[in-house]
């Protein structure tokens, strides 16, 4: 009221209105009109660029229609929450400034951002305003999320995730598992709506059958559709997609051009999108359907080893006969697509790293891996064939995207503590009706566990129950529906194992004798080292009366048995050492108060069969055998870092750490094959481990 206040309203330079104030001194002070008018902008956060995890990424902001970035002046932890959780996840483990994912383009939207950590979005922080930087693009910010998601979390960015992004089949094709053609809908504002194909290619085609599990995509004949589309009220998406075929997911990719809403005359010269996906040979219908590339006749190149779920795994490769794994040196998305499409699957939802899905064996093939993202096979693209410096402690792995198969709706598990453990129940048709029941848990063991728990995306089995008695399941589902169930492991659902059919043949019957299994998402890898028994092998003829104790535990062939004692048996003799690269310790499954007392070597067995040693003549027949008993689980050695925790001494606690391993020398009894019936030649030497399969554990090799 004392002095004169000229007020200017300006628009220079800036998409958000700029009021500016002359004071009584002459300067000019300038304030965006959010200032005035408080509400908030409404943006549209990504993850974006070269990144191994879906959890992270740089940070990119929708804004004015347009993407940009962030800079990192000021960024800070808290920031990083505010992103995360409007992103959808839980939390934030960290940020990056300097570009750590690479260049941005366009705008740089904010800088200097302040945030507390209680904003629900990144536009309520204190900033310099929109548009309004000093930085250049080797500045963008990223963020490392948890993956964790808020539960029932909706993205509401424009493209959405798998939860907002669908195919909508036609009525003749909605019973087909799994769904690969129809319209494509993404969910806005709780609304599904159909996308304009006016400006739609082939690359989005090819992302969105990758987010749902699909190598390939396929032209489709639209005239169906079209006659289909015609009959239907439409209501488009307001804008057009731009992919350039490399991205994970539809939410990756540019928004196009604004579709002018014209009622029915929108998208006037074409119709709703229709994509046509072709399955991985796994996953589809009938064998014709399969991707070809996917699953060729000739040995595979690439396969996935220790993953707890269909679709995971360390990467190794075949070279030379010998399977290697890759190190992870610029190991990214773009590679682990590529490996996740030559097998059947779909994008690649993560690329790990420092041997997340354990360590191999064997050489390390490739080395700083580069792909463009469209190759057909992971030995097409560029990579260093010098491992220098790399250790299995930098195996390569990915997480692929897999069909839904709806595998989970037909099994469940019931009565049990927790969600990872309970009593087998399927449900089956009976009487032209569907209805639960159990398992008959005659023959059940680790295996037919095994597929029950990936069957469910619970992991490995932990254990497999013939009594379930302790876990009060479903009454009405008492029945026995299964019985004789018998599988590989390798099998993707119960039913594709080998059983009675309708012939149900269950002589303890359900009730308090149905099936039960536990799952865990970590297991134990026992990997044999090849070279201590190459190095440790020799032939030793011991006279009969030194091995009364190896005759009494059976570790002498049969001829043995009528032996005169003066006699001698030749024996194979050999020093094994087992490593465990698993994520959890080996532990015996019995415990202390189980081991069985054998008088004649004065120790207990925790296991009784823990090894199995077979000689096979060339064509793979069994011509010798010898087996182990494990009487000592323990750290003999140990990697650097890593602290001995079982030690056999005092009756002390049994089993094998991650990254120890467990030495049985070729001089202590049974550590050899006796071969003293066999003929000179040539023969092939076999080690197994956990033959029984009573424990559960990634991979046992020999």
């Amino acid at each position: 009221k004392r002095h004169p206040v000229v007020v200017y309203l300006c628009y220079c330079f800036h998409p958000d209105p700029l009021v500016c104030i002359m004071l009584p001194s002459g300067s000019i002070l300038c304030l965006l009109s959010t200032f005035f008018y408080p509400g908030t902008p409404v943006i549209q956060l990504r993850l974006a660029g070269d990144k191994k995890k879906y959890h992270e990424g740089r940070v990119e902001v929708l804004y004015n229609g347009a993407w940009g970035t962030v800079c990192d002046d000021d960024f800070s932890i808290s920031a990083a929450r505010v992103v995360c959780r409007e992103l959808g996840f839980m939390d934030a483990e960290s940020w990056f400034p300097s570009a750590k994912y690479g260049k941005g383009e366009g705008h740089i939207w904010l800088d200097n951002v302040h945030c507390t950590g209680t904003e629900t979005s990144l536009a309520q922080c204190p900033s310099n305003g929109f548009g309004v930087s000093d930085c250049k693009h080797s500045e963008d910010v990223g963020v490392v999320c948890s993956p964790r998601r808020i539960p029932g979390f909706k993205l509401t960015q424009k493209g959405g995730s798998d939860e907002d992004v669908r195919i909508r089949a036609t009525y003749s094709h909605r019973k087909r598992i799994p769904i690969t053609d129809g319209f494509l809908e993404v969910k806005e504002e709780g609304k599904w709506r159909q996308i304009c194909n006016e400006d739609w290619t082939g690359m989005n085609s090819r992302v969105i059958c990758g987010m749902f599990g699909f190598p390939g995509e396929k032209r489709v004949n639209l005239r169906p559709y079209k006659l289909l589309a015609n009959r239907r009220k439409k209501n488009y998406w307001g804008f057009s997609v731009n992919c350039t075929g490399n991205e994970a997911d539809l939410s990756d990719c540019k928004v196009g051009r604004e579709i002018e809403m014209k009622g029915n005359l929108t998208c006037e010269k074409g119709m709703p999108v229709v994509v046509s996906c072709v399955p991985g040979r796994t996953f589809a219908p009938s064998v014709s359907m399969g991707f070809r590339k996917a699953y060729r006749l000739e040995q595979p190149l690439v396969r996935l080893r220790g993953g707890a779920m269909i679709g995971e795994g360390r990467v190794e490769v075949l070279k030379n006969g010998e399977w290697g794994t890759v190190c992870d040196d610029n190991w990214n998305i773009k590679a682990a697509t590529v490996v996740c499409r030559e097998l059947g699957f779909g994008s690649a939802k993560e690329a790990l790293t420092d041997a997340r899905l354990g360590q191999g064996i064997g050489p390390v093939h490739m080395n700083e891996v580069q792909c463009s993202g469209f190759e057909k096979s992971l030995t097409e693209c560029h990579f260093n064939r010098q491992a220098l410096g790399c250790s299995h402690e930098e195996d390569a792995a990915v997480k692929c995207i897999v069909p839904d198969m709806g595998f989970s709706n037909r099994l469940r598990l019931n009565g049990g503590r927790n969600p990872n453990e309970g009593r087998v129940e399927v449900l089956t048709h009976r009487n032209g009706s569907l209805v639960w029941g159990t398992v008959c848990s005659d023959s059940w063991g680790t295996m037919e566990a095994m597929v029950v728990c990936r069957q469910l995306g619970l992991g490995f089995a932990n254990h497999a129950f013939q009594e379930t008695h302790y876990w009060q399941g479903d009454s009405s589902a008492d029945a026995v529906v299964m019985s004789g169930v018998r599988c590989s492991g390798t099998e993707l659902t119960l039913d594709q194992c080998l059983h009675h059919g309708k012939h149900i043949n269950c002589p303890k019957g359900g009730g308090r004798f149905a099936a039960g299994v536990s799952c865990t998402q970590t297991a134990p890898d026992l990997v044999l080292n090849a070279q201590v028994v190459e190095q440790t092998t020799y032939l030793e003829d011991r006279p009969m009366y030194v091995l009364q104790c190896a005759l009494e535990e059976k570790c002498l062939s049969k001829s043995a048995d009528n032996a005169d004692p003066s006699s001698y048996r030749r024996l194979l003799r050999f020093s094994s050492q087992i490593q465990n690269n698993g994520q959890t310790d080996f532990r015996p499954r019995a415990g202390h108060q189980s081991w069985v007392w054998h008088e004649c070597h004065r120790h207990f067995h925790s296991m009784e069969v823990f090894t199995h040693y077979d000689l096979l003549s060339l064509n793979g027949t069994k011509v010798a055998e010898g087996h182990k008993a494990s009487f000592c689980l323990e750290d003999t050695h140990c990697d650097e870092g890593i602290q001995k925790r079982y030690e056999c001494a005092n009756f002390g606690a049994q089993g094998i750490s991650v990254g120890c391993s467990d030495t049985y020398r070729h001089d202590i009894d049974c550590q050899w094959i006796d071969i003293t019936d066999l003929k000179p030649g040539d023969y092939i030497f076999q080690v197994k481990k956990n033959p029984k399969k009573t424990l559960s554990v990634k991979l046992f090799r020999s």
